[in-house]
């Protein structure tokens, strides 16, 4: 395989579907062999990353669960090889008025969409830091800097987010590892296209590219920041969105 990537391995979470599939896709297409973290079933997305022509796996691994993630270490380095990518994607976004949330859906989101990266970030960097290369690309949102109800604990979450990848930077910077994360706006996935549809008309016209956001669209931008070419940006935060937040 050539390509920025060729050599490395790479390990997505939440890859059986949406931006996850893509994702991997993407880096597969440029050389890296790829693992999909899950709890679906992520055969559909090793075929993808299989007619890119790269070596493919999948894990079930619920990524909230300390035991599963560590052992997931050892599995994807017997399939592949010691991970030099990490793409934490794996995340949830239920709209709750904040009336109706209670403390265990307030910390089942975080655990989803914090804690979850949090323990990939522990258990995939030593094979980085012994190698002196890494990149980390934590999943954040756009909803950070937009006005929406019924997303308290979501928006909080995703703040969340990008304060663990500006603490990762700090730490992990001397070890040539980068830490950044993607803010997008509204994507098109199977997921989203289950809630109310007025989204895709309305957010759209938000944005200065009038258009519904798809997976492919942030695929460039993640496959330039786990490059060499990224090699000195980190701790930054990248809003893939159209131009939704266009400023703060």
């Amino acid at each position: 395989m050539s390509g920025r990537l060729a050599g490395r391995v790479a390990v997505v979470t939440g890859a059986a579907n949406g931006i996850g599939r893509a994702y991997a896709g993407k880096l597969a297409a440029e050389g890296a062999s790829v693992a999909v973290l899950d709890i679906a079933d992520g055969s559909g997305t090793v075929a993808d990353i299989e007619a890119a022509g790269a070596k493919g796996t999948s894990f079930i691994v619920d990524v909230t669960d300390p035991d599963q993630v560590a052992g997931a270490v050892g599995d994807v380095e017997a399939a592949l090889g010691a991970a030099d990518v990490l793409v934490n994607n794996a995340g949830i976004y239920p709209n709750q008025p904040l009336d109706d949330m209670s403390i265990t859906d307030w910390r089942r989101i975080f655990a989803i969409n914090v804690e979850s990266m949090f323990l990939t970030s522990q258990a995939f960097t030593p094979s980085m830091k012994a190698r002196g290369w890494g990149r980390i690309v934590n999943m954040t949102s756009n909803s950070v800097g937009l006005v929406i109800p019924g997303f308290t604990h979501y928006i909080a979450s995703k703040m969340a987010v990008i304060g663990l990848t500006r603490g990762l930077a700090t730490e992990l910077a001397s070890f040539g590892i980068t830490a950044n994360a993607i803010g997008p706006s509204l994507v098109r996935t199977r997921t989203t296209e289950a809630g109310p549809g007025i989204f895709f008309e309305v957010v759209p016209q938000m944005q200065a590219i009038k258009r519904v956001q798809l997976p492919d669209d942030l695929t460039g931008t993640l496959a330039f920041l786990v490059s060499d070419d990224a090699a000195f940006i980190t701790g930054q935060t990248f809003y893939v969105d159209g131009g939704l937040v266009r400023a703060g």
